[in-house]
């Protein structure tokens, strides 16, 4: 009898362990279910300025104005640097790109996180685990995370790439037009450049990420250290030293040219992954009393950010028909989402469970992004770089402009 017992108290365990899993599987099937239900909430209220038809017409407008926007945005960076007023090296263009650098961060902090928030926590959701952990917290900052893996990532491969090509253009060119240029190891010219390391360089040649940016910003006007670099950088002349060897003759500006590439690329996800959001949202909406407001408030919204992503796409130096692309891809997405939900006004339930867990999720990501963008690739790297501390006109012009874009970006949450 004792080995009857035995033999079965293997299998008592599995079943018991069989019963825990079974539970779980249906707590987790329940979970599912439940976030993901395509049924209104029952708390919901009902429009009283609910109007069909004047909503369509509205929504029509709504397309051609936003569509407007976000290509003026868009297109007067790129078009602009062909011009010597708005050049991309120009105090002007700094200057604008530090105010789109606030409207970057605004649409992060005050438009997308908040939104995510209220979305991952509404009370449409079950209360377990919605309620329980700041979701949309620890998506933004995983979203933050994982860009700080693509962007270091995409700047290595872009380097590898650009350094192969001058390397294939070094072999295939003539002795002249290489003649009294060196080709000095990193580690060689940080033992000869004791002393005059730049901004975020570390022992041994390396460079964190910031002192990337900041060094790739602006890399072309390197001087000494101290007052006499400040000097020399303003006045030019004979105090203008360059203490880096380089084995190509554009460098300085092909790395500038590198990390933009990257930060144009990143910052497009970035934008447009909430410009679906916020077009679907729209283009669901029935109501004209919600959104003739949308309409003026999305239209400086689109024009802010295609600005802040045009000067990311002007200094990456891509080819015409690429950064065409590019601005193209923003200046529809939002329309696109309007029209689409247009089309799904008579399907889709923006208050379901599934549609605010959706919503929450993607607005989270795009505030991890946008955040990290802002902080990392244009802010750091623009005030942290010597030009910004050699020039203090152009710290009071781009303090103020960055805080006038944060201010304005901010104020169009009271419609928006």
């Amino acid at each position: 009898m004792s080995f009857f017992f035995e033999d079965i108290e293997p299998l008592l365990y599995f079943k018991r362990f069989g019963g825990r899993f079974h539970v779980l599987s249906e707590t987790l099937s329940q979970f599912v279910s439940e976030s993901m239900a395509t049924t209104d909430c029952g708390g919901t209220k009902s429009d009283g300025c609910r109007n069909d038809s004047e909503a369509l017409v509205l929504k029509m407008i709504s397309i051609a104005a936003i569509l407007t926007a976000g290509a003026v945005g868009v297109a007067i960076p790129l078009v602009g640097k062909k011009r010597k007023f708005l050049r991309t090296d120009g105090n002007l263009f700094f200057t604008a790109k530090a105010f789109a650098a606030g409207v970057i961060l605004a649409t992060g902090f005050v438009h997308m996180l908040p939104d995510g928030s209220t979305a991952l926590s509404d009370p449409c959701l079950p209360e377990n685990p919605w309620s329980h952990f700041p979701f949309s917290g620890f998506i933004a900052m995983i979203a933050s995370l994982v860009t700080l893996v693509f962007d270091f990532a995409g700047t290595q491969f872009y380097q590898r790439k650009q350094e192969n090509r001058q390397m294939d253009d070094q072999v295939d060119g003539s002795s002249d037009t290489m003649s009294g240029i060196a080709i000095v190891p990193v580690t060689e010219r940080a033992e000869k450049d004791i002393g005059e390391k730049v901004f975020g360089e570390e022992e041994g040649g390396g460079m964190h990420i910031v002192g990337i940016h900041a060094h790739a910003a602006h890399h072309r006007h390197n001087h000494p250290l101290g007052q006499d670099g400040c000097e020399g950088h303003v006045g030019g002349g004979s105090l203008h030293v360059h203490s880096h060897s380089h084995g190509f003759g554009d460098s300085d500006e092909e790395e500038g040219g590198v990390r933009h590439v990257v930060v144009s690329q990143i910052l497009e996800f970035g934008i447009v992954s909430h410009s679906v959001i916020i077009g679907l949202s729209l283009g669901v909406s029935q109501s004209p009393c919600t959104i003739r407001p949308l309409i003026a408030a999305l239209s400086f919204h689109q024009l802010f950010e295609g600005f802040a992503l045009g000067g990311c796409i002007s200094q990456a130096r891509l080819s015409t028909v690429s950064a065409t692309l590019m601005a193209c891809f923003f200046a529809i997405t939002t329309p696109a989402g309007i029209g689409l939900g247009t089309g799904l006004a008579y399907f889709y339930n923006p208050n379901s469970p599934r549609a605010l867990v959706v919503e929450g999720i993607l607005d989270s990501i795009s505030a991890g992004i946008l955040v990290y963008m802002a902080l990392v690739d244009l802010i750091a790297a623009d005030f942290l770089s010597k030009r910004m501390r050699c020039n203090v006109r152009l710290q009071v012009l781009s303090y103020f402009a960055l805080f006038l874009g944060a201010g304005l970006m901010s104020s169009l949450a009271i419609w928006a």
